[in-house]
């Protein structure tokens, strides 16, 4: 199949890019099992813009440098607040309806943010919002086309080295294809499944960011992962996570003691940045020997907190926690990658014709630590920039693919490499952890399979991820943001730069 732009992916960013395409030629977006499956459609809190009164686009800038932990790239931190108010307007005109009071948007706080500028939909189902305004206005398109089957399992290659297309494995008949197209968009989103405890859905495998790996590109921070601090600790929640929200409208945090610990860890108490309440959270937990600690709203009206947050609300319901009247039982799981490909303020890549937005890539928006709300923002800013530089591609010469190489699987289970990463490149690290992660990985043995299906693919991707993941921390030898290193526990001048890896070569900073 051929097509003149091809999107992987149909989450916020893979969406808003294909709108852009539509104007160039014909688009084929592919999303893994169903075009309703993305890390968009999981997120609660909302977006982050400065359009209220008494906010600014300087202090939203400066609220997003601080939480990066000084590894933001200021002129990516300034094009995503500059950009923001203006992409919220094009929502709400494709129909996008965020909240309101009276006539007003209803702006909401979260956790590092020092005012209120977080948009939300519906209480707490605004990535479900903003993914649905996106797919409408998208499906309305004559140019694009949306098909839900593909899991990409590698990159296409012209012999002159430029992306030519996927190759995807499709989920049902475990049936391979070819995908051609004269540009590539990669939108697949976050890695979640890397560990054994994650917000995200079963699809984030983080297929896009290992086959970018595999085709040679260029990858940057991946020792960067975030973990929400604040996930449903009962059987069977399957990692549904309690939105900064709540803890932006009053919730505290308590121990098994019932103590409100967080005053103890920031002066910002439970609204300090998710690394700092993810580690305090942690620390609790091995002080006071209890699996969870608990997340208190009866402070808050009963009536508030149903009309809030009514999502949260029924899930907890439904789980035995009634949050008007009991504590909910959370602890951190991993929830947002800050690295992936590394790409320019365009989406473009090291590879020509490849290009990446949203979670799967590494724009230095983040930095060592996300703000919170901003990733949804940032699909739409730098989806909408990637589809524009994708125009440029119109009319070019698809060029033909190579034959791929033949994949290799790892033998070794899904459940052992997410338990391995979960204790050694989890909220708390150590050098010797680390290594023992790309000891053990490194020997995994890998071999053919003459019917691979997707499950091996995912396996694949995983294998590679954890071990990208575990040298790059491994050579960041200092704690910043979301990494923590118990034998590097301060930050380090030196290692005030992103991190780089590509195959075939070691770990370099720049």
């Amino acid at each position: 199949m051929t097509s003149d732009f091809l999107v992987v992916g149909a989450g916020v960013a893979g969406l808003r890019a294909a709108i852009e395409l539509a104007k160039a030629g014909r688009v084929l977006v592919v999303a893994k099992d169903s075009l309703r499956e993305s890390s968009s459609e999981y997120a609660q809190g909302g977006i982050a813009a400065a359009v209220g009164e008494g906010d600014a686009v300087a202090l939203h800038e400066q609220d997003t440098l601080a939480a990066g932990d000084g590894l933001c790239d200021t002129e990516a931190v300034q094009t995503l607040v500059r950009e923001g108010p203006v992409a919220i307007q094009e929502l709400i005109e494709w129909g996008a309806e965020f909240d309101r009071e009276g006539a007003r948007l209803a702006l909401g706080r979260e956790g590092a943010h020092s005012r209120r500028r977080i948009l939300h939909a519906h209480g707490d189902s605004t990535g479900r919002e903003i993914a649905r305004a996106l797919h409408r206005k998208a499906a309305s398109l004559a140019n694009v086309e949306l098909r839900s089957f593909a899991a990409v399992t590698d990159l296409l290659l012209a012999e002159d080295g430029s992306v030519a297309g996927v190759a995807v494995c499709d989920g049902s008949t475990h049936s391979h294809a070819q995908l051609r197209a004269r540009g590539v968009l990669l939108a697949t989103g976050g890695m979640g499944r890397v560990y054994a405890h994650s917000t995200n859905p079963e699809v984030a495998t983080g297929d896009g960011v290992a086959a970018a790996w595999r085709a040679g590109a260029a990858l940057s921070d991946l020792e960067f992962v975030q973990f929400h601090p604040t996930v449903l600790a009962v059987e069977g929640a399957g990692g549904f996570l309690l939105s900064e929200a709540l803890r932006g409208e009053g919730a505290w945090l308590r121990g098994a003691d019932g103590e409100r610990f967080m005053t103890r860890y920031h002066e910002m108490a439970e609204l300090a940045p998710r690394d700092v309440v993810s580690r305090a959270i942690v620390t609790e937990m091995e002080r006071t020997g209890a699996e969870h600690v608990w997340l208190d709203l009866r402070r808050l009206e009963a009536d508030f907190v149903r009309r809030r947050f009514p999502r949260i609300y029924e899930t907890c319901l439904k789980h035995g926690v009634d949050l008007t009247k009991d504590p909910a039982p959370v602890r951190p799981a991993a929830h947002y990658a800050m690295g992936g490909v590394h790409t320019d303020l365009h989406g473009r890549t090291s590879l020509p014709r490849l290009y990446a937005a949203g979670e799967v890539a590494a724009a230095g928006v983040h930095g060592a630590n996300r703000l919170a709300s901003n990733s949804l923002l940032e699909g739409l800013v730098f989806g909408a920039r990637a589809g524009r530089a994708m125009r440029e591609l119109a009319g070019a010469p698809a060029a033909p693919p190579a034959p791929p190489a033949e994949p290799l699987f790892p033998e070794l289970s899904e459940e052992e490499l997410r338990a391995l990463s979960w204790r050694h490149c989890g909220i708390v690290r150590s050098g010797e952890g680390l290594a023992e992660v790309c000891r053990r990985l490194e020997a995994t043995p890998l071999r053919p399979n003459a019917k691979p299906n997707r499950a091996m693919f995912e396996l694949r991707s995983l294998h590679t991820l954890a071990w990208l993941i575990a040298r790059c921390a491994l050579a960041r030898r200092e704690s910043r943001g979301a990494h923590f290193r118990t034998d590097c526990p301060e930050s380090r001048p030196e290692f005030q730069k992103h991190s780089l890896i590509q195959k075939g070569h070691e770990v370099t900073f720049f």
